[in-house]
């Protein structure tokens, strides 16, 4: 698949955090776009995605000058008091494009020359591995959180398939959290899993978010909604995993291996 790429200088990198991420002072997106293209992603349904003809998923807007632009923000806003960070809430600061142009690659190194208070990290790609001697540079000021929505192939092939593989995210939790980062398995959207699934987590990390689609998409579920989603629930006659009450199972799950001050749900596994 082509993806346009286009190279656009922001006026501004660091955006207030605000709803869903009000626990942060800032939100921080190297990319606009993202090519995983995640068939429940609700930003597919904000402005970044309504305004441009092309369809999400198809094109991405490597933003240009970052590190120094960040380099100018991130002093300005730690002048004014603390700076807790999200990376990245409407693209994958890992997504493909990542290897070859290096922007989040490059505010890591801004942020080691001047450090936010705290950093999360919000990724589905085994990519970040790559940039573990930094984020091990920034010791207890990071968390790096690690998408798992399923640990089944199948399933994540139908809902997400140009997303990478589960067992390679597997893996990087295992060896970022070897190498001794704080990380995180957050499994969203809830989706179909096996039996083993909590067994699997419990190896890897000591703390798991579990976020919907109800909970978690800033509209009690009516955005992801829209997207037709549910359709492709009928299609593989898994309508019962769309509901507000199917992260029980899972939950209840991950209740046998994992005690509750290890357990988050929503807004609260994301929070500094």
């Amino acid at each position: 698949m082509n993806h346009e790429i286009q190279y656009k200088t922001p006026k501004t990198l660091l955006n207030k955090g605000t709803g869903y991420l009000n626990g942060y002072s800032h939100s921080l997106n190297p990319y606009t776009g993202c090519t995983y293209a995640c068939s429940f992603c609700y930003v597919r349904q904000m402005p970044v995605s309504l305004f441009r003809k092309e369809e999400w998923g198809t094109w991405v807007d490597v933003k240009q000058e970052a590190a120094a632009i960040l380099r100018k923000e991130l002093q300005k806003a730690k002048s004014k008091g603390p700076v807790s960070i999200f990376m990245s809430s409407s693209t994958d600061p890992y997504q493909p494009i990542e290897l070859k142009e290096q922007v989040t690659r490059a505010l890591l190194e801004v942020m080691l020359e001047n450090p936010p208070d705290f950093l999360f990290v919000q990724t589905r790609s085994p990519l970040v591995r790559r940039d573990m001697d930094l984020l091990l540079r920034l010791e207890g000021k990071v968390r790096v959180s690690m998408t798992v929505e399923t640990d089944r192939e199948d399933i994540r092939q139908k809902f997400t398939p140009n997303a990478p593989p589960i067992s390679a995210r597997l893996k990087t939790l295992q060896l970022l959290r070897e190498a001794g980062i704080p990380v995180q398995a957050t499994i969203a959207p809830v989706l179909p899993s096996s039996a083993s699934f909590p067994e699997i987590l419990r190896g890897l990390v000591d703390r798991v978010c579990i976020d919907d689609y109800f909970m978690g998409d800033g509209s009690g579920g009516k955005r992801t909604r829209r997207l037709g989603i549910y359709s492709l629930y009928e299609e593989l006659q898994l309508e019962d995993w769309y509901d507000p009450a199917a992260y029980r199972r899972v939950y209840d799950g991950l209740r046998s291996v994992f005690n509750e001050n290890e357990l988050f749900l929503s807004q609260k596994g994301f929070e500094p």
